[in-house]
């Protein structure tokens, strides 16, 4: 094509660049979609003793978006996670069964304590813990925490003390000898005996610490057990981690609630005011989740189950409605002092408004004002089903 049949066309070639302009913005627009949908996590490692699960960032992207973790433990009986630190804050949350834990707070003693069904415990940097299981039930055991510290964005990187991952391989048996003052034919076992990797499984007779009822003050809120912070009747009751309840929460740098939903009640739409991630587990039972963002658009409506995390970005409005058997689940929010805007109920943002701005806002007349006003007028944040 000679020089001058191409200047001889020129809107031709901006036809082009806009075509080319709209095509970058068009994949531009599409890589910053973020998928909202509710993910179920993936297992990384595990044996006889149990299994350690994680949600990856590139399954779920808003992990990535949020600087947060989430990862579960299974353990079976006689199963045992080994001793090790993570390169994140967490709150661990016992989803299932009874069980032993461990924990080493920086500079501390350590603390042995039992577990059970229902309890949080805040886990701040630093801290060094293992959990063992010695029933026949299964011990299950949420993680939730915050990585913008962390190795992986969206993950968290724990530092196993031994095993055959953990601290003590990494180095020579010189140093080991030297730091601990040992003979090489002991740093030999002490390295190399304990072949599992994060998780083992202790024999029949075990002889392991026993656990101190004491020692979970402190350290330890069971959300079955705690005072409710909201109770509404055939609503839903909540339980809000604080300093006040658990005070290791002020270490780990956000906020966690536990929230049990009644049969075909409804929580009130609502929003983090304070730009916080909401991350959500859904623990028990089912229902309908719808979350609105930018634009009024409507940008996740999904059925959450058992065993689904999900994640509501910074200033979306979401709402749930449970199914006839209920639905009960354990957030956190990115944020040590979360505060939520519900928008609809008693408390909600529009009961604030003025009639006359209500009516400008809608475009409405009194009586659509007046029945507007009128309704919830009670109810606060969680809503009993229809009549």
């Amino acid at each position: 094509m000679s020089k001058s049949h191409i200047c001889a066309n020129p809107w031709h070639f901006v036809l082009i660049l806009y075509m080319i302009i709209g095509s970058c913005y068009s994949e531009l627009g599409r890589k910053t979609e973020v998928d909202l949908t509710p993910k179920f996590a993936e297992k990384v490692f595990g044996g006889d003793g149990g299994y350690y699960y994680s949600w990856s960032p590139d399954e779920l992207p808003m992990l990535k978006e949020g600087n947060i973790g989430a990862a579960k433990l299974s353990l079976e009986k006689n199963g045992f996670f080994l001793p090790h630190y993570s390169d994140s804050p967490k709150v661990a949350f016992v989803l299932q069964g009874n069980g032993v834990a461990g924990i080493v707070l920086p500079g501390k003693e350590e603390k042995v304590i039992p577990i059970k069904t229902g309890d949080s415990i805040a886990l701040p940097f630093g801290a060094v813990t293992w959990w063992y299981n010695k029933d026949d039930t299964e011990l299950v055991i949420l993680f939730l925490g915050e990585t913008s510290k962390g190795h992986v964005v969206g993950s968290f990187t724990d530092f196993f003390l031994t095993g055959s991952t953990g601290i003590f391989t990494g180095f020579s048996t010189e140093f080991v000898g030297r730091a601990w003052d040992l003979e090489q034919s002991v740093v030999q076992i002490l390295v190399h005996n304990q072949t599992s990797k994060g998780i083992a499984r202790l024999g029949l007779n075990a002889n392991m610490t026993e656990p101190k009822e004491e020692q979970r003050d402190g350290l330890v809120l069971n959300c079955l057990q705690a005072p409710l912070d909201v109770d509404v009747k055939n609503g839903g009751r909540v339980v809000v981690l604080s300093t006040k309840n658990l005070p290791l929460v002020g270490e780990v740098g956000f906020g966690a609630d536990f929230v049990r939903l009644d049969g075909s009640a409804m929580v009130s739409p609502g929003f983090s005011c304070d730009s916080a991630y909401q991350v959500t587990y859904i623990i028990r039972g089912r229902g309908r989740a719808q979350i609105v963002g930018i634009d009024g658009t409507r940008v996740l409506e999904t059925i959450v189950e058992a065993g689904n995390l999900f994640i509501v970005p910074r200033f979306f409005v979401v709402s749930k409605i449970a199914d006839p058997d209920g639905l009960e689940w354990f957030s956190i929010i990115t944020t040590p002092q979360p505060l939520i805007t519900n928008l609809a109920g008693r408390t909600g943002a529009w009961k604030a408004l003025s009639p006359q701005v209500i009516k400008a806002s809608f475009n409405v007349g009194d009586d659509i004002e007046k029945e507007f006003r009128a309704k919830r007028a009670s109810d606060a944040v969680f809503f009993p089903p229809p009549q």
